[in-house]
């Protein structure tokens, strides 16, 4: 009876322990493996990936913490981008073709310049402006939602161009 007793304790101590190892950090870290995977490309070569779960910031790109996406500025009542700016989208692009798993939220967003209906307008106008632009360089409809935020989510504080230059833009949001 005491071996039966003992055997049982030791399995549920054991399980315990990798239950807890395969949670500690609520990745899957603790597992040997760390995340990495191993994928067969499409010339037969094998490739290690990181397999572990992606979390992103509820801002986005304005939280600047995401590598490889930015945020798209706007000029004064534009809906249109500077070469700088396309430059940054054909990146942004390219980041969501690697990450083809991931849906895109596209948030419009103004100065507080102008009605609040105007500036729903202008920002809806940038998100659907930019949304047109990833379908061209080959992202899928599917895979893109926009919102505008008109003037309700500045990112900067402050009546100065410089401060109102960093609210006309087009953030972007990961979604799973």
């Amino acid at each position: 009876m005491k071996k039966i007793t003992l055997v049982i304790s030791i399995l549920i101590f054991a399980v315990g322990c990798k239950s807890l190892r395969s949670k500690s950090d609520g990745t899957g870290a603790g597992n040997s493996d760390n995340g990495i995977k191993s994928e067969t490309t499409a010339n037969g070569s094998s490739e290690k990936m990181d397999a572990s779960p992606m979390s992103y910031s509820a801002t986005g790109s304005d939280s600047g913490t995401i590598a490889g996406l930015q945020t798209i500025f706007f000029d004064y009542d534009k809906s249109t981008l500077s070469v700088g700016e396309k430059s940054k989208l054909t990146s942004n692009v390219d980041w969501l073709k690697k990450n083809s798993k991931l849906k895109m939220s596209i948030e419009g967003h103004c100065d507080q310049r102008g009605s609040n209906e105007y500036n729903l307008s202008l920002g809806e106008r940038r998100a659907n402006a930019i949304k047109q632009m990833m379908q061209v360089m080959g992202v899928k409809a599917n895979r893109l939602t926009t919102v505008s935020f008109g003037e309700e989510k500045p990112l900067v504080q402050g009546e100065s161009e410089e401060a109102m230059a960093k609210n006309r833009r087009a953030n972007f949001v990961p979604v799973n």
